[in-house]
């Protein structure tokens, strides 16, 4: 009789359980989350409810942001920032972990604009956060079908583009203040550009020391690349040979499976009298160098492995050698084709007349 009224009980759980065929053909078995059979018939014939004005009447079924936040981290599973996706989702459920998705209007983002502020949060970390709400709602609404509009979110402005590299010499420092295996991947990331969790999997059948490339396979953006290996890379990776089976870069003996940025790393850049240095800035200072030199943004832009171009851009201005002709134009004693015009005062000339 229970399986004839939708909802029975299990031996494994204290709940009450739903199966039954919605109005609209979706078959639904999940639990009713209470110990209650009247709660539970009453919550099942809410869903009955929803499914009938979807399929009749066109009328979506209320869903939550915290049902929009399940499937969302569900479909993002596979991410390398996967945890710093699951991390903006706990910071914004006092915010909205209450809400529907249609409920969520221009004021909901406003506060929670404000919320962030209060806190000193700066404009790029509540960037993020907008960022992460504007993906999920324009998923569940061009995806999933769940909503038909959303609020339009844009992003604060003043965000200030972090622009943190070293010199030579600050860099030398940091590799002499650092402990043996910490500074092999400061070395290798200096010279490969790579990021902290790819030079930590590189693994050694992934390395070809004879045609000087390694293959990284552990991308932030998923897509597998080539990196070249100069001489200062191959040196790195020839110091490392015999210590791990499989893994280039280890710590007695043993794979890193931890952030770099810990206190050995924090306790380096204090012996170095180096300050706001983040693991990742070893990147930019690879790329600045790199311009410096002059390579140019294309060639960056492969050697880096970025899939866009604007990304790159931004290394542009360490490279002028290219606007060094323009600059001499006007340089002191060189007339160029600069045309000698009178400057003077339309009205000086009028009290003269």
């Amino acid at each position: 009789m229970a399986r004839e009224t939708g909802i029975h009980r299990r031996q494994d759980s204290r709940f009450w359980w739903i199966d039954a065929v919605l109005p609209n053909g979706e078959r639904v078995r999940q639990s009713a989350r209470t110990e209650d059979r009247e709660a539970a018939e009453a919550y099942l014939a809410q869903l009955k409810l929803a499914a009938y004005k979807e399929a009749h009447f066109g009328i979506k079924p209320k869903r939550s942001w915290q049902e929009a936040v399940v499937r969302y981290l569900a479909l993002k599973a596979n991410l390398r920032s996967i945890e710093d996706v699951r991390r903006i989702c706990r910071k914004l459920d006092p915010y909205l972990g209450h809400l529907n998705l249609d409920e969520i209007s221009g004021d909901v983002i406003w506060a929670v604009v404000q919320g962030e502020m209060k806190k000193g949060n700066m404009p790029a970390t509540i960037n993020r956060y907008l960022a992460t709400i504007r993906a999920l709602l324009r998923m569940a609404r061009d995806e999933w079908q769940w909503i038909d509009t959303f609020p339009k979110i844009r992003l604060l402005p003043g965000e200030v583009e972090r622009d943190r590299w070293l010199n030579r010499e600050e860099s030398e420092r940091l590799v002499r203040s650092c402990p043996d295996h910490l500074a092999a991947i400061v070395r290798f990331a200096l010279a490969t550009g790579c990021r902290a969790r790819e030079i930590t999997g590189l693994e050694w059948d992934r390395v070809d020391m004879q045609r000087k490339t390694a293959w990284i396979n552990q991308t932030k953006n998923g897509t597998p690349r080539g990196v070249p290996l100069n001489t200062d890379a191959v040196s790195v990776l020839r110091e490392q040979i015999g210590k791990h089976s499989r893994y280039c870069f280890t710590y007695q003996g043993e794979p890193i499976r931890w952030e770099l940025s810990n206190s050995a790393w924090h306790s380096a850049l204090k012996k170095a009298g180096i300050e706001d240095l983040r693991f990742h800035d070893l990147r930019h200072t690879w790329a600045s160098w790199h311009r410096q030199a002059g390579t140019s943004c294309d060639e960056l832009k492969e050697l880096g492995g970025w899939k866009s171009r604007s990304m790159v851009d931004r290394y542009a201005k360490y490279a002028t050698e290219h606007l060094a002709a323009a600059a001499s134009r006007i340089e002191n004693g060189q007339g160029g084709n600069v045309v000698l015009f009178s400057t003077f005062s339309p009205r000086q000339e009028l009290k003269k007349a």
